[in-house]
């Protein structure tokens, strides 16, 4: 009897994937995190015992191959095995795959893991349409092929690494919740992850993973991932379930002079964010970035008052340019300013005290937020945005919104 005539019988024998396999013709470069790490496509798609194992143990390892992935089990041949109807990514199809047994893919589909409409309503905005099937080819086209990379399949969670982490099977195919490192912060790296383990330069690990070892789903549901109230959202700000930091922190109104005084007007993270990572801009799919990621911190206006009560709040500059699509045929997005470029931040990068709420011996509280006057030049005034940090006019359009150019108090001079 041959073996290797099964699905199983391959994908467990190593040396025969290594013999079988087929080399990849592009190697991914990667996006804003800079390039994964990279496994062979043997390894990507090997059953090792241990999480095999785990796998054949479970609901899931009782159904057949052919029950998700189609193809034709029985056979050596690779090239039959994998014809007729082989399906590589079943959950890409979670509707048609998934929803038969899980119940909750049925409110997965409008979620923002699954559909991006953060990234997705941004462009829509700028381009002056009413939904992404409106957009310009081009976009749409340039958006599957880029951004909608990270946007996660119920396999990119529970079952595989995702792309941005090198992709393949986590653990020989066992399912299993997200794993922080090799799955969650595998896609929100370049500002989740960078921030949370302390990676920036001059920056400290989340206090709470450093003092309660935190992982992203100590805060984080799976009602909140699964999009379980069926919604769809313009940005993740909406979401219902989205944890807020009075889940855990209550009663802080009174709690020291700091909240008495600001509790109304400033975003939590306004006093208790470290620098972090914050985007350039760049040509989508083309150039690359004209002006490359960097730490930052900024205070602005809040930009979504409707769905966050405060004044002022941290903001993280976006990737977007007007000519972000260029190189897929749109030379210039043509309301650009209807989307203001800086967003709503809330850093994963807390600490109690911070450069703003540790001032010198015999300061006043106020010494490290506040703009003061040093002889002829004003102290603080860098950690505020305002029109004049910006050299391109349609930065200056698309910041007029969240700007701080008039709104900060009188004492502080006219800035």
């Amino acid at each position: 009897m041959d073996e290797l005539a099964s699905c199983i019988g391959c994908h467990t024998d190593y040396d025969a994937l290594v013999t079988l396999h087929t080399p990849d013709s592009v190697i991914p470069t990667g996006g804003c995190s800079g390039p994964p790490p990279y496994f062979e496509p043997y390894d990507r798609v090997y059953l090792e015992p241990a999480g095999f194992a785990d796998f054949q143990a479970s609901t899931h390892g009782a159904q057949e191959c052919t029950a998700c992935h189609g193809g034709v089990d029985g056979t050596s041949d690779k090239a039959a095995a994998h014809s007729v109807d082989f399906v590589r990514y079943p959950s890409f199809d979670a509707i048609e795959v998934c929803s038969a047994c899980h119940s909750e893919v049925d409110n997965f589909k409008n979620g923002l893991h699954y559909n991006g409409w953060g990234q997705k309503n941004s462009q829509i905005r700028r381009s002056g349409v009413g939904s992404f099937e409106e957009l310009h080819e081009g976009v749409q086209a340039g958006y599957d092929q880029n951004c909608s990379s990270c946007h996660a399949s119920c396999g990119s969670c529970h079952v595989n690494r995702p792309p941005a982490q090198g992709g393949g099977l986590l653990a020989g195919h066992s399912f299993a919740a997200p794993d922080m490192r090799d799955n969650c912060t595998a896609c929100h790296s370049s500002r989740g992850g960078h921030a949370y383990y302390g990676e920036g330069l001059g920056t400290q690990p989340d206090v709470h993973l450093t003092q309660a070892g935190y992982t992203c789903l100590e805060c984080h549901t799976k009602e909140e991932m699964h999009g379980s109230d069926g919604e769809v959202y313009d940005h993740r700000y909406q979401v219902e379930a989205l944890p807020s930091c009075t889940d855990c922190h209550q009663d802080l109104q009174a709690s020291n002079a700091y909240h008495v005084m600001h509790i109304d007007e400033l975003s939590c993270h306004t006093c208790h964010s470290q620098d972090y990572n914050t985007c350039g801009n760049c040509h989508v799919g083309g150039e690359g970035a004209r002006i490359h990621a960097f730490q930052s911190f900024k205070i602005g206006l809040n930009p979504i008052p409707d769905d966050r009560p405060y004044k002022y709040a941290t903001l993280r500059r976006t990737l977007a340019a007007p000519d972000s699509w260029e190189a897929y045929g749109l030379a210039e997005l043509p309301d650009f300013a209807a989307k203001q470029l800086y967003n709503y931040t809330t850093p994963h990068n807390l600490q109690r005290w911070t450069a703003r709420t540790l001032p010198a011996d015999g300061e006043s509280c106020s010494d490290n937020c506040h703009i003061v006057q040093d002889g002829e030049t004003w102290r603080n005034r860098n950690l505020y945005l305002f029109s004049s940090d910006f050299n391109e006019e349609w930065e200056r359009n698309a910041t007029q919104e969240v700007v701080v150019d008039g709104q900060l108090p009188a004492a502080w001079g006219n800035h």
